[in-house]
Parts: structure tokens; sequence; C-alpha cells
């Protein structure tokens, strides 16, 4: 039941692996289930509202409505998705291949303004926190809609939406807190390939990073497009 909201950032997530190779760190897998890695994120004050929403929870039952109609609605919106994913995709390879090119060319200066010798990292970092934006802008609407869909199925699956909705709460403070440290990490990784020199200077090195920052960006869409799957998942097998 907590499929649609599986992801807490554990060392098993693909983008925690990647940022810890950026660093230079070795991630152990966690021995721990998905129950207990969740516990640790919860406050007392998060069980209440998590407890509400598992107590009594129905068995389930044959969805209502029609049948035909639920389908159809089911792949209006992994239409949606689908479109909202590429999107997203996209605009990470355009705006990191941007950043690049105005690191590389940095704007000439308005009159008046002094010119930098160099723009350095800011140029990566306004293109990290804006698609970190958008993806959080984008995805949150559709699990929204997700959610919604379930609840007009059947009353085991409204609770299920209910159970999402409060981990999408306290889950997401956590992440929001973990995710807005990454264009620090980022920043690091440039000053580490830019100040490189003999054996460790890599050629080209800001294409690499680009690379590196795109790559950084598509994990945490991956990692955040996870409850989408699950409540996608979830629907078309209670269709």
């Amino acid at each position: 039941m907590v499929q649609a909201s599986r992801h807490t950032g554990t060392p098993d997530s693909a983008l925690v692996r990647l940022l810890a190779r950026l660093a230079g760190s070795d991630v152990r897998p966690s021995s721990q289930g998905f129950a207990d890695r969740l516990g640790l994120w919860l406050r007392w004050t998060d069980a209440m509202p998590l407890f509400t929403a598992l107590k009594d929870a129905p068995q389930p039952t044959p969805a209502t409505g029609d049948a035909a109609k639920a389908a159809a609605s089911l792949q209006a919106t992994a239409g949606a998705a689908a479109r909202l994913r590429t999107a997203l995709a996209r605009a990470i390879a355009e705006e990191t291949a941007a950043a690049t090119v105005e690191f590389r060319a940095p704007p000439v200066p308005l009159p008046g303004e002094v010119k930098e010798a160099t723009p350095g990292f800011p140029p990566f970092r306004r293109c990290v926190l804006a698609r970190q934006s958008a993806m959080a802008a984008g995805i949150a609407p559709l699990r929204g809609r997700l959610r919604m869909a379930l609840s007009a199925r059947s009353p085991a699956l409204a609770r299920l939406a209910t159970v999402d909705t409060v981990l999408e709460q306290v889950i997401g403070n956590q992440e929001h807190r973990l995710l807005a440290g990454i264009p620090k990490l980022l920043e690091k990784r440039f000053r580490q390939l830019r100040d490189a020199s003999g054996e460790d200077a890599v050629e080209d090195w800001p294409l690499v990073f680009q690379q590196e920052v795109q790559s950084v960006l598509m994990a945490e869409l991956d990692l955040r497009w996870q409850p989408i799957e699950g409540l996608m998942k979830t629907l078309r097998a209670n269709l």
C-alpha cells in the first residue's frame, strides 16, 4: 500500500549513490527495511495522522462506476504524465547545456556594471534551482490528480489515497531539506574540476560537469517520479 510513496533518499537511491560518487564517498546499501527507514523520518507528531489514515482500513472492494470511463480517464492521465516527464527531461538537458554556454561566454554587462572575470558556478546554480522548482510544481498536481482518481474507485483505494497524502507531507518536508543541499554539493564538485591540475585535470571539464549536473537532475526526477509510478500501477491494477 505504501508503494506509491516509497522513496526516502536512502543509500539505495540512485541519486544518493551518484552524489556520493561525485563526492568521492562510499555508500553502503541499507540493511533496514522500508518501514524501519521510514520510521527514522517520522516524528511523534506525524504518527497520529498516519495512524488515522491506516486504522480500520476497509477490505478491497470491487471498483464502482463505469469501467470504460475509468479506463479512458486513466489513459488520459497517463498521457499527461508522459508528456510532463518528457518536458521535464528535455528542459534538464536544454538548461544544463545553456548553463555551460553561459559559463563559457558570460553575457556582456550592461552600462555601469562591472564585468566579472568568470561567472563561476552561478549559471549552474540557477539551472539546478529552476529545474528543482519545475519538478516540484509539475509533479505535485499530477500526484493529486491520481489520488482523486483512486478515491473515486473504491473505499479501499480512497484510504490508500489518504495514506499517500499523509506520506507526501511527512516525507516531503524531509525530502525538500535533503534535495535543497544538491546545489552546494554540485558547487563543490564544480570547484574540484575547475581547480584540478596535472594528472587530475579533466579535459573540457565544463562539458564533463554539464553531463554530471544533467545526470544528477535526471536521478532527482526519477526519485520524485516514484510516487507517480506507484499510483499509476495501483490504478491500472484496479480498473
